[in-house]
């Protein structure tokens, strides 16, 4: 697994400014270790923080030598492209990598470990898939709901709307404040940054409420557990939301959202509906009836990345006016009001 001294750089060609380059650009933000550079040779000679608001030093470079040059032992590939399958075009330079002493770490549902563990150069070499679980969970039997402590799961309006954001940026908050704070990851994201967590859309459906459940358990000596959400109960192809209510029966639950969407991103036929009736549907169901407590939405966050700061602000005003809870774009404006009344 990845060391903390370990430098990374991170393969990005052609996706700097895609959804699909989440995983770059999520690492680009939160992960602690050393990045050397990321690779686009569209954006070489450029920097992460010209071309996104992450306050961060990582240049930009053409190609593998660079970053080789300046130090990197690890590539991450920080592309994630629909299907979740490694494109042929990827193969050269995962070839080149270990050929030349690199680890990597794979996002993507295909494995790669299997095919190119023959051409790891070295004992220090390592290929992490992040998406194969790491256990086989029990069934679920809602052993979370008679913890004492405070469980804050994210939820969403859509897929890649900024429950993983929320997540981690109301974790570093609770670091910052030495709060008794746990982050359990459930994307490839998550678990490249803390270095376990459950791969959720890769655990069997039976045992994915069970795999929560075993991870909220082993913090249970923790004050507040702050869970990333996947999915949403809005979009068609997307199961992850309830595992993540009833394997966490969470007591508060942030929801995400992206202000500029009236649809899903995909499939666009999908009309986002009145959040308050999404809220109190989430609501409803992480409760069913009050058989697993009284779990109520106390923030939201809103990503306003399309919005000019003056829209953002009006935006926000106007959200928290017809929702009556706190509401905020965690980025912009950190995520201490959102989380606050959680503690």
């Amino acid at each position: 697994m990845l060391k903390p001294n370990q430098k990374v750089a991170i393969y990005m060609e052609g996706f700097i400014h895609s959804d699909y380059g989440k995983m770059g650009l999520g690492v680009a933000r939160y992960l602690q270790n050393r990045i050397v550079g990321i690779i686009d040779s569209k954006h070489a000679g450029s920097n992460i923080n010209k071309e996104h608001p992450i306050e961060r030093d990582i240049p930009i470079y053409e190609n593998l030598d660079e970053v080789i040059d300046q130090g990197a032992e690890v590539l991450i590939l920080g592309i994630a492209p629909s299907g979740g399958k490694i494109p042929n075009s990827w193969l050269p330079i995962i070839k080149k990598s270990l050929s030349l002493g690199l680890s990597i770490i794979n996002g993507l549902h295909e494995s790669i470990a299997y095919r190119f563990t023959e051409q790891i150069q070295n004992s220090n070499q390592w290929i992490w898939d992040v998406r194969v679980p790491q256990f086989t969970p029990q069934i679920a039997s809602g052993r979370a709901l008679h913890l004492n402590n405070k469980r804050l799961l994210m939820i969403g309006t859509d897929m890649a709307c900024g429950k993983m954001t929320a997540g981690l940026e109301i974790y570093r908050w609770t670091q910052q404040k030495n709060i008794d704070a746990a982050f359990i990851a459930t994307g490839q994201i998550g678990i490249t940054l803390m270095g376990s967590g459950i791969p959720l859309d890769a655990i069997k459906v039976d045992h994915a409420c069970g795999a929560v459940e075993q991870m909220v358990m082993s913090h249970k000596d923790k004050s507040l557990i702050v869970i990333e959400g996947q999915g949403s109960i809005l979009h068609p192809g997307s199961t992850a939301t309830l595992p993540l209510m009833r394997g966490s029966c969470p007591t508060h639950m942030i929801l995400c959202h992206r202000a500029d969407k009236t649809h899903l991103r995909k499939p666009d036929s999908v009309k986002i509906p009145n959040l308050k009736d999404f809220i109190n549907l989430n609501e409803a169901v992480a409760s069913v009836a009050g058989t697993y407590g009284n779990p109520k939405v106390t923030g939201v966050a809103v990503n306003t990345v399309k919005l000019s700061e003056s829209e953002a602000q009006q935006y926000i005003s106007n959200l928290e006016s017809k929702l009556n809870v706190p509401v905020t774009d965690v980025i912009r404006y950190g995520a201490e009001k959102i989380v606050k009344d959680c503690i």
